[in-house]
């Protein structure tokens, strides 16, 4: 029987719930394709802070870089919001991806038929977009150097630094590229190369790249034309890569046209290392109510069984269960809809496994 380590990091509000929703279906999973998940707890963020007084302790860490995968929950909340900035939740997060090295971040942006009318768009434009936006995750603007606020001539002047080596384009382009070959085969290199110098080198790197892959269709977008079309024609996308700047406001474009926040998963994965949340918060003022949506991190989960373990009949399978379960009309209060049936955590969780089982028979 195969065995996979998973570190387990609940974290904050409701990462406790929904985590321990996803494990069951994990559970089920290796029921079905007979396969073995071993859970190790570790802590981060504010439930790190009042144990150990550290978002990050070198404890997770170490149980990290021991395992085969990181599934997180949620960090933050108002309990924590008065630390100084290098000692609130949030830096936990940030420390994890940079010390494993977590330079591809994965959002996919998936209509999902019964929700179609939670999307701001008109249902014939978002109808089948199924997109995975691939953000540079640890370098370009946010970490470049010279930074900082300074005085110059008696005025106070702001400077950040775009930069990239070609080492980092190269990597996180060929992620991109591997992604797009188990996907439709299409990928959408984002850039501002008529304007920025790290831009040009950026699409250099990229069509150098496009000669490993010549079974993967490229186009290069600007930015600001690549956010347009995303609101035009978002069912034409199939891989986005892009800097980091740029990823971070595209992907949360592309989360909003599909317009379920409480559906969205993510990936932020290297070279050795990978861990797998979903995109929303800690939503401390629903914790422990028991109606916490589930569904993103069962999806970050089913993105960990694609990515991390090489499963992807069973991610399909988790996604297929996920569907079934919204078109039998079950939603969480944040997605439920007049005429459906609202549940809870636990029911939403046991019909997906229910469909599970199902769909496996």
């Amino acid at each position: 029987m195969r065995k996979f380590k998973v570190a387990v990091l609940k974290g904050d509000g409701i990462g406790p719930e929904i985590v321990d929703a996803t494990l069951r279906v994990l559970d089920t999973v290796g029921e079905i394709f007979g396969v073995e998940f071993e859970y190790a707890e570790g802590l981060i963020g504010g439930v790190a802070i009042d144990e150990t007084g550290d978002p990050l302790p070198d404890e997770t860490l170490k149980l990290c870089k021991e395992s085969d995968a990181v599934l997180l929950g949620a960090v933050g909340g108002p309990k924590w919001d008065d630390l100084p900035t290098d000692k609130r939740p949030e830096k936990g997060l940030l420390r994890i991806r940079k010390e494993l090295d977590l330079y591809a971040n994965l959002r996919p942006a998936k209509v999902w038929e019964p929700l179609i009318d939670s999307s701001p768009l008109k249902p014939e434009v978002v109808r089948g977009t199924d997109m995975l936006v691939v953000r540079e995750l640890t370098s370009g603007i946010y970490y470049g150097e010279p930074r900082g606020i300074f005085n110059e001539n008696g005025k106070r002047v702001g400077v950040n630094t775009m930069k990239y080596s070609e080492d980092e384009i190269r990597r996180v382009v060929r992620k991109a590229f591997e992604i797009a070959l188990k996907r439709k085969k299409k990928l959408t290199s984002v850039d501002k190369a008529n304007v920025l110098e790290v831009s040009g080198l950026w699409r250099e790197v990229v069509e150098e790249e496009s000669k490993n892959y010549p079974g993967v269709e490229l186009e290069h977008l600007y930015v600001d034309n690549c956010a347009m079309q995303i609101v035009r024609r978002p069912s034409t996308f199939d891989v986005i890569v892009t800097g980091n700047i740029f990823g971070d406001i595209l992907s949360d474009e592309a989360g909003v046209v599909v317009g379920s926040l409480g559906m969205l998963p993510s990936a932020s994965v290297g070279d050795r290392y990978a861990l797998y949340e979903p995109v929303h918060g800690s939503a401390p003022d629903i914790a422990g109510k028991g109606v916490a949506n589930p569904i993103a991190t069962i999806l970050s989960a089913a993105m960990m069984l694609k990515y991390s373990f090489g499963m992807d009949e069973a991610a399909e399978l988790v996604e297929k269960s996920i569907e079934e379960t919204l078109k039998e009309g079950y939603r969480t209060p944040d997605i439920y809809s007049e005429g459906c049936k609202k549940v809870g955590t636990d029911e939403m969780t046991e019909r997906i496994i229910s469909n599970l089982r199902r769909l496996s028979s």
